[in-house]
């Protein structure tokens, strides 16, 4: 059978005992040791989909190994042939795995996904333009010229487009000096931004007063955070 990997953590952490992982029924996780480093594997399910019991028990499995130390997580899905096969890649890339826990060691991911307030944002542009205003000024006194008005639409929706790049920077700015690293996710249509953070505990609510300011003095970001949070997208496993 095929071992399902959870994460890999120092060999000599205390890990929790009786901790069940993905498959229904859910297989036991198990510990792979290779030197100074432990894999947390299970039995791989079969048939192994991103079901949500199973993307459940792929958290908690990780979550509760991260309580009392630094923990590389896997993401959901990671399978290797057998368990010497896992303690075979712990071998080969022992430094490199030491080198992740230690950049994770105390500290927890929150990510942040930026959007407009369309409105409000459409409102700090015309504030911000005086040729954008001077153009709704003059389109006011020309009736029924719906060409007119169409074509300053689409002034106003370029520009908000435009100031979407500059709003993107301004988040990272104002939250990157509370993290001590930040990685950058995968864009989509309507959001400005999905960033990452890697904070130190100890300096979380240094982070969470930072986007509570970013709130108050900029109505038209919505950012919305999500954290703690493991460090998935700041470890190397592959």
């Amino acid at each position: 059978m095929t071992t399902y990997v959870y994460g890999i953590t120092p060999a000599d952490r205390k890990l929790p005992d009786d901790i069940e992982g993905v498959g229904d029924p859910p297989r036991p996780v198990r510990a792979v040791r290779s030197g100074d480093l432990v894999a947390l594997c299970s039995d791989a399910p079969a048939e192994l989909r991103p079901r949500r019991s199973d993307l459940l028990a792929h958290q908690h499995v990780v979550i509760e190994a991260a309580k009392d130390g630094a923990l590389l997580p896997l993401r959901f899905g990671g399978i290797s042939p057998d368990d010497e096969t896992v303690a075979a890649i712990l071998e080969k890339r022992h430094d490199l795995y030491l080198e992740g826990l230690e950049k994770v060691a105390g500290r927890d991911e929150f990510n942040v996904k930026v959007y407009h307030d369309e409105e409000a944002a459409r409102q700090v542009v015309l504030a911000d333009e005086p040729d954008l205003m001077s153009r709704r000024a003059a389109g006011h006194d020309v009736d029924g010229d719906s060409q007119d008005t169409a074509a300053f639409g689409e002034l106003v929706d370029r520009a908000v487009s435009e100031r979407g790049k500059s709003d993107a920077a301004l988040v990272e700015q104002v939250l990157a000096p509370h993290a001590v690293a930040v990685a950058h996710g995968p864009e989509a249509a309507g959001r400005l931004a999905d960033l990452s953070f890697l904070v130190e505990r100890e300096r979380r609510h240094e982070f969470e007063e930072a986007l509570r300011g970013l709130h108050q003095e900029h109505a038209h970001l919505r950012a919305q955070a999500t954290g703690p949070l493991p460090p998935y997208s700041f470890v190397e496993t592959d």
